[in-house]
């Protein structure tokens, strides 16, 4: 594992679909248009799409359109020739003239004045390079340019700030890259990859990381999506050096956001895995038979008796009634207090680990038909008489 590795790390849906829609673009060598908020991977999607292309024996050259002037950002592009400005000593090409039969990513093209945007489109349409200070063509090149921004460039368009025929020459292909609030369920696998790396960077021992400051982690909304994590995961590694990761080494502001969190009761429809009759067959071995988890559900399960959709569905039968409450569900499901964290390794190394969020209820807990819970759990079994 190196830390200028590529790769998408992930295996909630939207990044499965993501990971398609890559590698069909990755086959053509038609435009790009990289759409997302700042931080969640567009350049790491655009890496990727030069790497499985038919152009990746040649160099990708990125160029981030976001702050440079326009004089900059013209002579970075297309080059300039001596004397054509104060400090052009020498002629020197462009980055697009250096990526020759190669690719080109323009990283927050949204940023771009609308002179440049003039000067992109010419070379878009007839793919000649003309040096700043040059009073004629330098010469053509085949390039394939893949564009990313995080604007709403439809709205640049209407207000007068973006060209409509740059946009229809850009957004060929378009491919959108999720913000990381709009896959918890990444955040696991996301916080066992950067661990490792950066405790193979730092040379330190890798810190088990306690499942309430997972919880935490996962709660918070992460407005600086991959990037921001990153940073953090490499922030806790160096402060814990190998020690375990608690609730208390995390950053104030996650440990905050976690204690602010807003509840939510499952009628809202924040809990959405549709509950079938071998789920609620199977939760009913545990919660009212004594059954455990480990010989009603797990070997049905690996024998592929049993859906990822079955398993997640029993699991919230579970939440449910402990009000997201892993431990508890752990003892509800028969199982022995040690064997809490090998229930939770298992359901998310299989995806089947519930944010117990979507299951957090104000005091007046709402029971399964969406009135205020009498003792009754889910399956109408008396928590009372349970305990007793």
């Amino acid at each position: 594992m190196k830390l200028n590795e590529v790769r998408l790390v992930g295996r909630s849906a939207i990044m499965r679909h993501l990971e398609e829609d890559l590698d069909r673009a990755a086959r053509s060598d038609a435009k790009i248009l990289i759409t997302g908020e700042t931080g969640a991977g567009k350049e790491v999607v655009a890496r990727l799409i030069h790497q499985r292309s038919a152009r990746s024996a040649q160099r990708l050259v990125t160029l981030n359109c976001a702050g440079l002037p326009d004089s900059l950002l013209e002579s970075e592009l297309f080059g300039h020739v001596r004397g054509s400005f104060t400090g052009a000593y020498r002629d020197k090409p462009g980055l697009l003239e250096g990526a020759n039969h190669g690719t080109v990513f323009l990283d927050e093209v949204g940023e771009m004045s609308m002179r440049m945007q003039a000067l992109l489109l010419r070379f878009l349409e007839t793919g000649e390079i003309q040096p700043v200070g040059a009073h004629e063509t330098h010469a053509r090149v085949n390039v394939r340019l893949i564009t990313a921004t995080n604007r709403d460039l439809q709205a640049q368009i209407t207000s007068g700030a973006f060209r409509e025929d740059l946009y229809f020459r850009l957004n060929v292909i378009r491919l959108h890259v999720p913000p990381l609030r709009e896959r918890v369920e990444d955040i696991p696998l996301l916080m066992t990859y950067f661990l490792d790396l950066y405790a193979s960077v730092h040379q330190v021992p890798v810190g088990q990381l306690a499942p309430e400051a997972l919880d935490a982690l996962m709660s918070y909304r992460w407005p600086g999506n991959i990037r921001e994590l990153r940073n953090v995961v490499e922030r806790i590694v160096l402060k814990t050096a190998g020690r375990p990761i608690t609730h208390a080494e995390l950053p104030s502001d996650i440990v905050k956001s976690a204690a602010l969190a807003p509840v939510t009761p499952p009628s809202t429809g924040h809990a959405t895995e549709v509950r079938t009759p071998q789920a609620s067959q199977l939760a009913g071995l545990m919660l009212q038979h004594g059954e455990s988890f480990w010989s009603a559900v797990y070997p049905k399960f690996m024998s592929r008796d049993l859906t990822r959709a079955d398993l997640r569905a029993v699991v919230q039968v579970g939440l449910e009634i402990t009000n997201g409450n892993y431990r508890m569900l752990v003892e509800l499901f028969n199982m022995p207090t040690t064997d809490y964290k090998r229930f939770l390794s298992f359901l998310r190394k299989h995806d089947c680990h519930l944010p117990f969020q979507r299951f957090r209820t104000v005091p007046a807990r709402l029971g399964p038909t969406g009135h205020p819970y009498d003792g009754r759990d889910a399956l109408g079994r008396s928590a009372v008489a349970k305990e007793a």
